[in-house]
């Protein structure tokens, strides 16, 4: 009995996991968005405008997100190892980030990359996303398609090889 109910268990996760993949997933012909935005320091980005030579990384993240916590000092690693040919990476704040708690993590933890706070939700609903989930992240390929979405932890390594095909 016990093995039946770990069984059935890890089929509703595998489900579960199937349909988030499938609901959170692109369908290939999505293209960056075609908003501007400001950064925390005043510069004004495009998504489209941006991504139509060079790939973009867009990040979504919270100042209360263990995993977004987590994973940026593998982002920032990223950035200053690809950003001199040719990766953007654009990070978005959640809507319920306090600006000062923010602008503090931005100090604190060293980002040298555009931050941009999602105050409205607008950026969320540009990308397609139904909800803010973080960490999620977008890989806009040069010419504006999007390429991957991934929701979660990234596997930075298995993301770098994506990233350098398109430098």
């Amino acid at each position: 009995m016990r093995c039946k109910n770990i069984f059935i268990a890890a089929l509703v996760i595998g489900i579960l996991s199937m349909l988030a993949t499938v609901w959170l997933s692109p369908d290939g012909t999505d293209t960056a968005p075609d908003i501007s935005v400001e950064t925390t320091t005043g510069q004004i980005i495009n998504f489209s405008t941006l991504s139509a030579e060079k790939p973009v990384l867009v990040a979504f993240w919270a100042t209360t997100c263990k995993s977004c916590l987590k994973e940026m000092p593998h982002l920032i690693e990223l950035y200053q190892e690809l950003h001199g040919k040719g990766l953007e990476l654009i990070s978005v704040t959640m809507d319920y980030d306090l600006p000062i708690m923010v602008v503090d993590m931005i100090k604190k933890r060293g980002i040298p990359y555009p931050v941009v706070m999602d105050l409205d939700k607008q950026i969320v609903r540009a990308f397609g996303m139904t909800r803010s989930i973080t960490p999620t992240t977008f890989l806009i390929a040069p010419g504006g398609k999007i390429v991957m979405q991934k929701f979660g932890l990234l596997d930075i390594q298995q993301l770098k090889q994506q990233i350098v095909g398109y430098l």
